[in-house]
């Protein structure tokens, strides 16, 4: 990130491989507030000095859940009011990059390494709502997004 002013960064992912990608952008926030989401209460542990959100997990084969993690997260962007929301994936990310966005923050959507052969749901549906969308691999950015600019694993 840029220097300046310190920022709120909300940083958002679903549990496993989302949450390891994420962890590895930590370098990038030094200076700034971290609030992060994600969906497994063992996450925390890995970022005592920042405040954490456990939400219950869902897809899209979850439709009441999915509602549910719609309003949590909803709540926690409106508490929190960050100027920076970022995701590594998965419907947490999609929901808070949708809301963050809403509420005047600069959004970026990095969708995960996993994802080598064809853009995730969350991907494709986050596309409008994220000023910066980014692939990790080189043969998946396009002219009209997603960019390329590295990897993170």
């Amino acid at each position: 990130m840029k220097t300046g002013d310190p920022k709120k960064i909300l940083a958002v992912s679903s549990s496993g491989g989302h949450w390891a990608e994420l962890l590895r952008l930590r370098p990038a926030f030094e200076g700034h507030q971290v609030v992060y989401i994600t969906t497994q209460k063992d996450s925390a542990r890995q970022v005592p000095d920042s405040k954490v959100y456990i939400i219950g997990d869902a897809h899209r084969g979850k439709k009441l859940e999915l509602i549910w993690m719609l309003l949590v997260i909803a709540m926690i962007v409106i508490r929190e009011r960050p100027s920076v929301a970022l995701s590594t994936g998965a419907a947490p990310g999609y929901f808070a990059i949708r809301f963050a966005r809403y509420f005047g923050a600069r959004t970026l959507w990095l969708d995960s390494i996993a994802n080598g052969e064809q853009l995730s749901l969350s991907a494709r549906l986050v596309q409008p709502y994220a000023d910066l969308w980014l692939t990790q691999w080189p043969h998946m950015a396009r002219p009209d997004g997603p960019e390329f600019r590295g990897s993170v694993l």
